[in-house]
């Protein structure tokens, strides 16, 4: 009988409190199940992190793209400026007709310039220089559309000549270590062509002649040019020589005896402590 009075002092157990206390299970702060209770409830925050992730990674992955064309923008440029530069250094060079010092620092002794205005004879050179230049470029392109390399541009002498003979006169001065010298090359031809090209570095061309011999004259030189980059002297004709003819090549140059292993150089020896 005891017992069954507790129990009847028991309150009664209504829907609303299945429901609340099946919310509390659920997690969704004492609200009844339903859409309330899923909007009220716990986000989870791994979607989250995963949205802050894939927004860094693209943010660094557009900063990346940014830096590389900024760079690749810099080399360009760099390059650009450095072909000027390189064209700039060239240019002096072949104008004077040599690789390294000027026609003027070549000269032997006694070779003295002819009266003159200096200013004028800058500004002649320098004309004269460019209209090599732009000549030269004209060919180069023209061998380009050809789609061939141009013969003072190959690793090796072109065979369209053939050489005979040799006649070679120097003259050297020891009190400044430069020479002056002539060379006489009998040419045969084995393929028409108006290019003559010889191997030659570190020289002052004075003088070119062609001449097939002393009764028919000479042939005009259109202008001549060294080509650094293989270290060979260009002569250009007027005209193609003729084949199985032959030709007489005339050079006049002078140039520095060199203080290295290179062409007409210098050494010295040492004999009872005396340099010599």
């Amino acid at each position: 009988m005891a017992l069954e009075e507790k129990r009847e002092k028991r309150p009664p157990v209504t829907p609303m409190m299945i429901e609340e206390e099946a919310a509390l299970r659920n997690g969704s702060r004492g609200l009844p199940p339903g859409p309330w209770a899923e909007a009220a409830g716990p986000r989870p925050r791994t979607t989250e992190r995963h949205i802050a992730v894939h927004k860094r990674l693209v943010l660094g992955f557009a900063v990346s793209i940014l830096a590389l064309l900024a760079v690749t923008m810099i080399a360009v440029l760099l390059s650009v400026r450095f072909e000027e530069c390189g064209a700039a250094a060239d240019g002096p060079p072949r104008a004077g007709g040599n690789g390294s010092l000027s026609g003027a620092a070549r000269q032997p002794p006694g070779a003295g310039q002819p009266p003159g205005r200096p200013e004028e004879e800058e500004a002649r050179g320098g004309e004269a220089a460019e209209e090599e230049e732009e000549e030269e470029e004209d060919e180069e392109v023209e061998w380009q559309r050809r789609r061939e390399l141009p013969p003072w541009a190959r690793p090796r002498l072109p065979l369209h000549l053939r050489p005979l003979h040799y006649n070679l006169m120097l003259s050297a001065f020891m009190e400044n270590f430069t020479f002056s010298g002539e060379v006489n090359v009998q040419l045969e031809v084995r393929n028409a062509s108006r290019y003559i090209v010889l191997h030659a570095h570190r020289m002052h061309i004075e003088a070119v002649r062609v001449a097939e011999d002393k009764l028919a004259g000479g042939v005009r030189v259109a202008r001549t040019f060294f080509y650094p980059q293989t270290q060979v002297f260009v002569v250009v004709l007027n005209r193609s020589l003729e084949v199985q003819r032959s030709y007489n090549l005339k050079i006049i140059y002078n140039a520095l005896i060199e203080n290295e292993l290179l062409g007409f150089f210098r050494s010295s020896y040492v004999l009872h402590g005396e340099r010599r």
